[in-house]
């Protein structure tokens, strides 16, 4: 006669035990990975691309500080560096990458304040000003940078633009035609873009969430 062999009362609780650690710990293995929220970039995500193109615009600043230096480059390479810190800041509160850098259509072109180093072709000034209805200030001027973005700088202070294509002194206004918002500000630095804004100007014209105007209508007012 065969004898059945039993476990005792202790046995049974440690073996309970351990499946039950087992199971919680692949429950929580398969929580983990589906609340892990996937990493977002400049590809995927229009509020990632502006911050991006942020972020490579005033890092094009800096390279070009660099190469043609003078007496006042530490001080602009110090203040951009800070600018930076700030819009990495933004990508991680966003989701973004982290550091992720892209350039816009102008921030190819050198960092100049001199008119001569202009790049935009003349054909691209319109002489004929858009009817009023663009804008919102009334302003109107010659259109210039056709087909560019605009973005910010994550500077502070008052409304204010920086640009590459024109002197400090300038005035632009900046429409977003996506919303019929639009800033006039002067232009205070140079930039490796034709306009960018500093926050107080973008926060003028941009859409909720999005740090990149696609449709901008930038027209030179004096």
């Amino acid at each position: 006669m065969s004898r059945r062999r039993t476990l005792s009362p202790k046995k049974k609780i440690a073996l309970l035990v351990s499946a039950a650690a087992v199971a919680g710990g692949g429950a929580f293995a398969m929580a983990a990975t589906s609340n892990a929220a996937p990493v977002q970039n400049a590809a995927n995500s229009t509020v990632c691309q502006g911050l991006a193109t942020a972020l490579g615009n005033n890092q094009t600043f800096i390279d070009g500080q660099r190469a043609n230096p003078d007496a006042q480059s530490d001080a602009r390479i110090a203040n951009r560096e800070a600018v930076i810190a700030q819009i990495k800041v933004q990508q991680e509160a966003s989701g973004c990458t982290v550091g992720e850098s892209a350039q816009d259509s102008q921030a190819t072109q050198p960092a100049a304040t001199a008119p001569a180093q202009q790049t935009t072709p003349p054909a691209e000034e319109q002489t004929t000003a858009p009817t009023q209805g663009a804008g919102g200030d009334g302003a109107t001027g010659s259109q210039v940078c056709v087909g560019s973005t605009v973005t910010l700088s994550g500077e502070g202070g008052a409304p204010a633009a920086s640009s590459n294509q024109f002197p400090a002194g300038t005035t632009l206004k900046v429409t977003n035609l996506d919303n019929n918002k639009s800033t006039t500000v002067q232009v205070t630095s140079v930039s490796g873009s034709c306009a960018l804004l500093n926050n107080a100007a973008f926060e003028q014209v941009r859409e909720p969430g999005k740090f990149l105007i696609r449709r901008a209508l930038i027209e030179k007012v004096g």
